[in-house]
């Protein structure tokens, strides 16, 4: 247990303390935005941020990684407050849990060895896009000074770590926040800062159940946005896990973090809180900050409600340059820079399949249709590559008047029509055998396949023999393969 304690809690505290204090300084205006997207008020952002943040910490599968409140499933949330209001969104929030925790029971996160390397790359592209675009609206319309400010911030990240000594053990956001906050209240700058982005709530939450008819009419009113929530939320976790584990060199729980998103989820709903997810920003911000640990995210978690509360006055005055600046380096860091340069490399079908991801969660704003496009295309790419991969060859013994077929390769549903097409019905041969014993039959569509094939040779009047299935496909034959079953003949030939 001690062992336990010290690797996941007190490995890194100086680091852990320093990254979850940047953090949870960026959570504020992105939490407060989430909000207004979603139609409710900021506190509502904020204390699920909050929640969520100190509950992950310790239910969590991914040490490290940073969950709260996310544009992502604040945009799934608008219809549902806009039609039925906060109360409803709180009960969705809680069945939205209810979903994560029975889909990491499970083990639905062992499903994200279905995600290609090229989909995580788009998701990861797009992601960074998707954050640099979200900071436009603060440079848009605006003075000189913000553009000042937010060079001047670009400027204290990149080269505050090349000071010696001091350099590494300082975050450099951190720096960046608290040096231009200062500068802007010295000068008395006129800009735009985190108090113009809505009220911070003055009290603790409160424990709040959500005041909904429990009728099954108010089932049939959430379920459908809690199981956007739930799947959007935790393919987004997912994701998340998958780049931290990346960058850290370390293995997540994938289960487990299924299991303490729900956790999480619950607890933000029966405190005001609206339902979230890992966010792969400020879990790179995390990270490239030095956090490693669950510190990090429970440091996060607490002194975003301790600056909320105590701090309000100082923070209202952080100037929403400093933040810009901060997000614009979460963008660079996140874009994976390497894929524009290996699109020469790459396979094209690799290239399609980044590029569609990009496009698609770029064009509708939504991760999950992103992912969900590229990782179809991938499967249609590996099926129509490994279906190529099927050699059909013949050799004809003419005493005997046998033409024996060696069939080599996967046959599955992509292959079937090529299988097919390989044998000559029409030729007259008393004896026809078919060697499987260099294929392998991987489903129903290949069994029709092979039926087929002998039942048509039969029709012709050949005798056919098929020999050397091995275990797994000879399994799947006797299962549902009808040729050796003279009262499904007719059936399968359509009489």
């Amino acid at each position: 247990m001690m062992n336990s304690l010290r690797t996941h809690w007190l490995s890194n505290i100086r680091g852990d303390l320093l990254a979850g204090i940047v953090v949870a300084l960026a959570l504020i205006p992105e939490a407060i935005a989430f909000s207004i997207i979603a139609g409710v008020d900021p506190k509502v952002g904020l204390y699920a941020s909050f929640c969520i943040a100190v509950v992950i910490a310790f239910v969590g599968g991914r040490p490290g990684m940073i969950s709260a409140a996310t544009g992502a499933m604040a945009l799934l949330m608008v219809t549902l407050v806009k039609e039925h209001g906060l109360e409803y969104l709180l009960a969705a929030t809680l069945l939205t849990g209810v979903l994560q925790i029975i889909a990491g029971y499970l083990k639905l996160g062992a499903l994200m060895r279905f995600v290609s390397r090229s989909v995580v790359t788009g998701f990861v592209n797009a992601l960074a896009i998707l954050i640099f675009m979200a900071q436009l609206p603060e440079l848009t319309g605006v003075t000189w000074h913000v553009y000042a400010m937010t060079a001047a911030g670009l400027g204290i990240i990149y080269l505050f770590p090349l000071i010696p000594v001091i350099g590494r053990m300082l975050p450099s956001p951190l720096i960046c926040i608290v040096a231009l906050t200062v500068f802007a209240m010295f000068v008395n700058m006129d800009i735009r800062t985190v108090g113009d982005m809505g009220q911070l709530p003055d009290t603790l939450p409160i424990f709040l159940w959500p005041d909904v008819p429990l009728t099954l009419e108010t089932l049939m009113i959430i379920l459908p946005y809690s199981l956007a929530l739930a799947v959007v939320g935790l393919l987004e976790s997912m994701m998340t896990a998958t780049i931290v584990d990346d960058l850290t060199d370390t293995t997540s729980d994938r289960n487990r973090e299924c299991r303490g998103q729900g956790i999480a989820n619950i607890g933000s709903g029966l405190l005001g809180g609206m339902a979230g997810c890992a966010m792969i920003g400020q879990s790179i911000i995390n990270i490239k900050s030095g956090g490693r640990t669950r510190l990090s995210c429970l440091t996060a978690g607490v002194f975003l409600l301790v600056m909320v509360l105590v701090l309000d006055n100082w923070l209202v005055q952080i100037p929403m340059a400093a933040l810009v600046a901060v997000m614009i380096m979460v963008a660079i860091g996140t874009f994976s820079w390497d894929s524009l340069r290996n699109l020469k490399k790459h396979p094209l079908s690799t290239n399609i399949v980044m590029v569609v991801t990009v496009i698609v969660v770029v064009a509708t704003h939504n991760l999950a249709f992103g992912v969900f496009a590229g990782v179809l295309l991938a499967a249609l790419f590996f099926a129509n590559k490994i279906g190529h991969f099927m050699l059909v060859t013949s050799d004809y013994e003419d005493k005997a008047s046998k033409r024996t077929y060696r069939v080599t390769g996967q046959v599955f549903f992509s292959s079937a029509e090529k299988f097919m097409a390989a044998f000559d019905f029409k030729e007259a041969v008393d004896n026809i055998v078919i060697d499987l014993s260099r294929a392998h039959f991987w489903d129903i569509t290949a069994v029709a396949a092979l039926d087929k094939a002998v039942l048509k040779f039969r029709r012709e009047g050949s005798d056919v023999e098929v020999i050397g299935l091995n275990e797994a496909s000879a399994t799947i034959v006797d299962r549902f393969g009808v040729h050796d079953k003279p009262g499904a003949v007719d059936d399968l030939m359509g009489h």
